[in-house]
């Protein structure tokens, strides 16, 4: 199979996705119309309360952004939304809700003409609250796959997921319901929403009916968190991420489904143009640090390998087993990921941010140059505990005594500083999981889909999605680096 007749196959097709203003569902929604503008028609399901609501989310929020220069320099500003307005229709719905909340009119609607739904709505926070990311990432994969049951010319389901951060090898192996990465132990997911509702309404009643809006947000990204880590997750996002795939697995019947779990997903390393990025994501919340002198030591093994693969070859993959896997009855997972093709180890991420800042001081406030530090990393967790304690916490705690004495004289300064700790401290609670990562993840399938498409100067290269075809320290330096400065502290 040829690029030719991968994008032939999403020619006169409906498509409905969920999840168009997260990162890797714009990409999604600009590949699509970019290399397929004879695309039917592409529902895309955004939370709003009514259909100008939708309008002006998809508009701002995903058509407006710079990822869509390239299709408004091709077609023309006038072209461009010629295309929009033909092609993009909004739908105001929540995929947390049965049928997306939407009147039995218009799902019925949606049914007859749907050909395929590409569902990567998820809430990706690691510390988001419980009963949101159970109803976004596993009622709404449930969900999703009620709704793509009804669809009387349904090609395929393709669910975005997340490769996680087993020990050990991990294929390309659908999840069993009830299993965990912690021996021993067996979720019942009907259970955790129980428990969901018993907590919030204990809340309830100690606040004498009346729920207090801070506390239950606090107490339910702290259960979370704490339910994530009874059962060997170490965040809510992969946690109930992983829920939604067995969800998926037990639902689907015979329906076509797919799913893709992608590793860290950085910057786009060729297209639509290279280095766009929304937010700081994983490895990028440590380069933030970097820039900001906020990382002057973490935790974790330079000589680790991190999985993490560019978003363009996230999207290409997912693309491309969609026309392999077009109206077949089976189900596939892929791993997209670069670790056992191309490692990128914790060296080459420090020599490339050094690199950068070496050629592109930052500026300190009074204007002068600041000086390019190296972190220092510890190998392990207690010595860098005992570390940020004596170097960091208690100086901290003294300058914030003696403030009190002199009526707030230091409190700017102990305020500053003490951001810079907790942000600190943040980092390593959220990813020195990534940081100790262990595991490795099996290529098997997404190495066999490399050889479906020819990559060659007629046109496959639209199509890369092969790791090796970059260097991980040329990449960094002058495309992901660059773009998490200019995009990544926007969010």
């Amino acid at each position: 199979m040829d690029a030719t007749a991968v994008v032939g196959c999403f020619r006169d097709r409906t498509i409905l996705v969920t999840g168009s203003t997260g990162f890797l569902g714009k990409l999604l929604v600009e590949k699509i119309l970019r290399v397929q503008p004879n695309v039917k028609k592409l529902y895309l399901v955004v939370r709003a309360s009514d259909a100008a609501s939708a309008e002006q989310r998809i508009l701002s929020q995903v058509l407006g952004k710079d990822l869509f220069n390239t299709m408004r320099e091709k077609h023309g500003l006038a072209g461009f939304e010629e295309l929009i307005q033909e092609k993009i229709v909004p739908l105001a719905g929540d995929i947390g809700i049965q049928n997306f909340g939407l009147d039995r009119s218009t799902v019925d609607d949606l049914c007859e003409e749907i050909d395929v739904i590409i569902h990567g709505a998820a809430t990706t926070s690691f510390y988001e609250r419980y009963d949101v990311a159970l109803a976004s990432n596993a009622l709404g994969a449930k969900y999703i796959c009620e709704f793509a049951k009804k669809c009387s010319n349904m090609k395929l389901l393709l669910h975005l997921s997340t490769a996680g951060t087993r020990k050990g090898l991990l294929l390309e192996e659908a999840l069993q319901m009830g299993e965990t990465l912690r021996p021993g132990y067996c979720l019942d997911i009907k259970a955790e929403l129980r428990l969901v509702e018993k907590i919030k309404t204990e809340l309830r009643v100690a606040n004498s009916g009346g729920p207090d809006q801070s506390l239950e947000k606090t107490a339910m990204k702290e259960l979370g968190l704490k339910r994530a880590c009874h059962f060997g997750w170490p965040n809510v996002y992969t946690f109930t991420k992983a829920m939604g795939e067995m969800l998926l697995a037990q639902e689907r019947g015979d329906l076509p489904l797919i799913i893709m779990r992608p590793a860290m997903v950085t910057s786009t390393f060729q297209d639509p143009f290279p280095g766009w990025i929304e937010g700081a994501r994983t490895i990028d919340a440590l380069i933030v640090a970097y820039t900001e002198q906020a990382f002057p030591c973490f935790v974790g093994d330079r000589k680790n390998i991190m999985d993490a693969v560019p978003a363009d070859m996230v999207v290409n993959a997912t693309l491309v087993a969609m026309a392999v896997h077009w109206n077949e009855k089976g189900y596939v997972i892929y791993h997209v990921c670069s670790a056992l093709q191309n490692p990128l180890s914790g060296y080459v991420l420090e020599d490339a941010c050094w690199d950068y800042f070496s050629k592109h001081p930052r500026i300190r406030e009074d204007g002068k140059p600041l000086k390019n530090k190296r972190p220092y990393v510890f190998k392990r967790f207690t010595l860098f505990r005992a570390y940020l304690i004596m170097v960091y916490k208690l100086p901290l705690e003294i300058l914030h005594a003696v403030s009190l004495l002199f009526c707030g004289l230091f409190s700017q300064s102990y305020n500053k500083y003490n951001r810079r700790y907790n942000f600190l401290i943040l980092l390593v609670k959220l990813y020195a999981p990534y940081a100790f990562f262990k595991g490795c993840f099996d290529d098997t399938n997404i190495t066999r889909l490399l050889t479906e498409v020819k990559m060659d100067c007629n046109g496959g290269s639209i199509f890369n999605f092969d790791p090796r075809s970059m260097d991980w320290h040329s990449y960094l330096l002058n495309v992901h680096v660059p773009a998490v400065i200019k995009y990544g502290r926007k969010n």
